[in-house]
């Protein structure tokens, strides 16, 4: 069963969900983490004493501004900026940007939150934080996408720095869009601050690994997780929802250890082909021809078969990878998963598994595995990153992707200790909020009331 709030926790929940009125992703993200913390207030009262929970719950900055900018017919267009510097109790804010419809402050403050743990629980020195617009760039030329993020960081620079805030990419914002904000950045302060932001191309100052860390780090979990109940990922069959960088390197990772992954999805629908997914062709539509899954069933053949809309959750695999967006597995996609044989689901994405289907996977003996600890080896990576920019140093991929899976193997054993330590061995849920959260929180008590 999932845990209910900690009577001493209610008046912390009620009092987010007033100062923060319909901001449903962000509840849902304090909540989630806000049921694991019983067993550690009682534990530790001088958490309670210092407020640090309520602290916690509150961004230290919330930066929000107006983006005008210029389209190809001469139209001047305006999106909303965000950047909510959450915490920097460990370290600079740090925490991806991301561009889609969908956000607003509330998306933002709930990636910001999630930040917090997932950047603990990696063991580097970084704060959490999330930012982005509600701009669009499917669709938009070049120059659109260049107007765009010049006028972004025009606004955004000033609050940046490689001791300050360091943001990345996330959902809309890659390798081009990183480098129109970084060309804007120097261009303003007249600085080659290469750790400000990650995420950067090979040739001016990224880090080996980074495009692949988040799918690479989400399957070195998953395989840790086997590995400890005695199993592995050789022939297990694989669901990853989702098709873009998170998903197409989970599909890579783990069809390299042995895995036969069966299914793959966009926005529009979902490809099945149960002779395994051919990567290849995947990374061709994808990143070649920004196409859609539909292509690849068409130029794949008999093996493959698309279905538009529909529930990717309903094709039977041993382990699902949602790897999309949020509260995209819901508890309909998890009754299917449970009575497909699913063992186990990880996520890849943040937040992409409702409260309820959390609830029905956990009651119904699939092994649960949450985004904070999962996906985070794409951060990790941008640590790594900054800590190369810092010693204008370069290292190979093949040392940096062992340094992601040390890291991974890390996380996961932090979570599993953690959990038996406080009551709920084998509860990676409770592991992964327990072992960030106290991380974050003596780090507050020592920095004193800030």
């Amino acid at each position: 069963m999932m845990p209910l709030l900690d009577p001493s926790l209610i008046p912390v929940f009620d009092e987010v969900v007033a100062r923060n009125p319909g901001e449903t992703e962000f509840h849902q993200a304090v909540q989630e983490v806000l049921e694991s913390l019983g067993p550690v207030v009682a534990k530790h009262p001088e958490y309670a004493d210092a407020e640090v929970i309520r602290r916690l719950c509150e961004p230290e900055r919330q930066i929000i501004f107006r983006v005008p900018w210029t389209d190809d017919a001469g139209r001047v267009n305006l999106n909303r900026g965000f950047r909510v510097e959450f915490n920097s109790a460990l370290g600079p804010y740090k925490g991806g940007l991301r561009f889609h419809p969908s956000v607003y402050l509330g998306i933002v403050k709930f990636l910001g939150f999630e930040q917090i743990f997932k950047n603990a629980l990696t063991g580097l020195p970084i704060g959490g934080a999330k930012g982005g617009s509600d701009f669009d760039p499917k669709g938009r030329s070049d120059a659109e996408v260049m107007r765009f993020c010049q006028s972004f960081m025009t606004e955004l620079y000033r609050h940046l720095g490689e001791y300050t805030d360091v943001p990345a990419g996330d959902i809309g914002v890659g390798g081009r869009e990183i480098g129109y904000l970084f060309g804007q950045y120097k261009r303003i302060t007249n600085r080659y601050e290469s750790g400000t932001l990650t995420g950067k191309g090979l040739s001016w100052g990224g880090s080996q690994v980074r495009t692949e860390a988040t799918g690479y780090g989400t399957v070195f979990f998953v395989s840790e997780a086997l590995g400890a109940a005695g199993e592995s990922l050789e022939g297990r069959r694989v669901v990853v929802s989702g098709s873009g960088n998170v998903a197409i390197y989970a599909i890579e990772k783990a069809q390299s250890l042995g895995a036969l992954v069966v299914a793959c999805s966009d926005s529009d629908g979902y490809v099945v082909d149960d002779a395994g997914i051919d990567l290849d062709l995947l990374k061709e539509i994808k990143n070649g021809h920004r196409g859609r899954v539909s292509d690849y069933a068409s130029r794949r053949g008999g093996t493959a078969r698309y279905v538009a809309g529909g529930s990717i959750w309903d094709v039977p695999g041993e382990i699902a990878l949602p790897c999309a967006t949020q509260n995209e597995l819901d508890e309909a996609g998890a009754a299917s998963l449970i009575a497909n044989g699913c063992r186990m689901v990880a996520e890849g994405a943040n937040m992409p598994t409702t409260p309820a289907a959390i609830r029905a996977l956990r009651e119904g003996g699939v092994a649960f595995a949450p985004g904070k600890a999962v996906n985070a080896g794409g951060v990790a990576t941008s640590a790594l990153e900054m800590q190369q920019n810092a010693s204008r140093d370069s290292w190979t991929f093949e040392y940096t992707e062992e340094r992601l899976a040390e890291i991974m193997r890390s996380i996961h054993d932090r979570c599993l200790e953690t959990a038996e330590e406080y009551g709920s061995p084998g509860d990676y849920v409770v592991g992964a909020n327990i072992a960030g959260f106290t991380q974050v929180a003596d780090a507050m008590l020592a920095l004193g009331v800030i």
